[in-house]
């Protein structure tokens, strides 16, 4: 079962929701993370989640391009920016927040190709907080990286306080 919290705007009262099956990448990212409900449309506010860019955490509203789109930007648009994922960490109990390399101001593309994290053997998972760091572990053998073929558009909303 997948529970997610709902944040109505304007109130601090917190409400739980939860719904048997999750679907999709945006229900995967926001299980048991995400301020507002999964259930929302992946356009608005079920694909608001955090992400870690330079060690502080951000909110950023993210959804997965059809395949068509995915491989025509993925073979014609060479500036795409990369969301470090960890799937394998959250298979092992392990939460772990995504991680970007960019936002506004700083290089920033609102569209981005989903990296996927795997710690090697005889590293135990744990949560990287920037794209040096990111890069820091690869090369210190701790971390595999592996592009995939998902590109999703992702707005980073702002600060999450």
């Amino acid at each position: 079962m997948r529970c997610s919290l709902t944040l109505p705007i304007g109130l601090a009262v917190l409400v739980t929701s939860c719904s048997a099956a999750p679907t999709g990448v945006v229900a995967r990212q926001n299980a048991g993370r995400s301020l507002l409900s999964a259930d929302a449309s992946a356009n608005g506010r079920g694909g608001v989640m955090p992400a870690y860019y330079d060690a502080q955490l951000f909110t950023i509203n993210f959804k997965e391009e059809p395949g068509g789109a995915e491989q025509a930007l993925l073979a014609h648009n060479g500036s795409i920016n990369t969301i470090y994922m960890c799937d394998a960490c959250e298979a092992a109990g392990v939460m772990f927040t995504s991680v970007l390399d960019a936002i506004q101001g700083d290089g920033f593309n609102p569209l981005w190709r989903e990296v996927q994290i795997s710690f090697n053997a005889g590293h135990a998972p744990r949560q990287l907080f920037s794209d040096n760091e990111v890069a820091d572990a690869a090369a210190a053998g701790e971390i595999t990286l592996a592009p995939t073929d998902e590109v999703y558009r992702c707005s980073v909303i702002g600060p999450n306080k």
